[in-house]
């Protein structure tokens, strides 16, 4: 499996595992041990959680698979999330959804996951999305506090554009190790937006979650989609690829910004096929007309 460096001393797998739908592949403890063991035989030793992910179960779930096999933990790089304040029955007390980067708070949830995950470092904690009223002291003072402890290794951040992870950035002493972002051939918004090119600017490598768009791009719901979908198959009769699943990882392969695409199967056939998809090679003229389509215009 390729390896991707981000910073010294950090290299994630270039296809991580995600582990947001735990809950959906009703597995027992012991079968996500078995499953998560699968996946790491074949070279994927990222995994990618949240505090919030299952109603704030994901991240409890997969520490108690760790509690089995306490070993594997060293071999595994463990990327979660803070920041999202979720409705949850768990806390009746909240009247919305809102993001929380005080200082407090990031300490707080931070040390929720460690005790979650039965570990006593995370690898990458990422701010989950933007806020409005986000304190960039306070991220900086958090941040410090748990790399000095040794409860953090390295931060990241997750849905910033280009101009908040620059602002954040400002304030830290240390690099912010990745942005992880949606992107798929029908999220280009990224490539529109200017993210992808500051990324390449600033040597931020890409996480992407949803490249399948969410299902749009297995059953397409909209125009654009079909459009989409079409070409796909097009590419994938050429490239003599069976799925179009495969070209669509390919293409996420092919930018120069070293994207690490998300894949949150439950099934190991699903992930071994992403896999795959790190051997088939398309032509800058294929992945053109790929994201030509999801623009619905031909490039000037």
């Amino acid at each position: 499996m390729e390896k991707v460096k981000l910073v010294e001393g950090l290299e994630f797998s270039r296809i991580i595992h995600g582990q947001m739908r735990i809950l959906d592949w009703n597995m027992s403890t012991q079968e996500l041990l078995k499953f998560t063991e699968q996946i790491m035989e074949l070279g994927i030793d990222t995994f990618d959680n949240a505090d919030i992910y299952g109603n704030y179960s994901c991240e409890d779930l997969v520490g108690k698979a760790l509690a089995l096999k306490p070993g594997l933990r060293e071999k595994m790089t463990i990327v979660t999330k803070c920041g999202i304040n979720i409705l949850s029955n768990k806390f009746p007390h909240k009247k919305i959804q809102y993001y929380d980067y005080s200082f407090d708070y990031i300490i707080q949830e931070a040390e929720n996951s460690l005790k979650n995950l039965r570990t006593d470092y995370i690898d990458v904690l990422l701010l989950h999305r933007p806020s409005d009223i986000l304190n960039p002291e306070d991220v900086a003072k958090a941040f410090g506090k748990l790399r000095k402890e040794g409860k953090v290794r390295y931060f990241g951040v997750s849905n910033f554009l280009s101009h908040d992870v620059s602002m954040v950035q400002s304030y830290l002493d240390e690099k912010l190790v990745t942005n992880q972002i949606e992107i798929s051939p029908y999220r280009i918004i990224h490539f529109e937006n200017g993210n992808m090119n500051y990324c390449l600017e600033k040597r931020l490598k890409p996480m992407a979650y949803c490249p399948m768009a969410d299902g749009r791009l297995v059953v397409p719901t909209d125009e654009k989609s079909e459009r989409i979908v079409k070409v796909l198959n097009e590419v994938a009769e050429e490239l003599n690829v069976d799925g179009i699943d495969k070209v669509i990882y390919s293409w996420l392969f092919s930018h120069p910004s070293k994207i690490m695409p998300i894949n949150g199967s439950g099934k190991i056939d699903r992930i071994k096929r992403t896999v795959d998809a790190l051997n088939v090679k398309m032509s800058i003229e294929q992945w053109s007309r790929i994201f030509v389509a999801s623009r619905g215009v031909v490039l000037p």
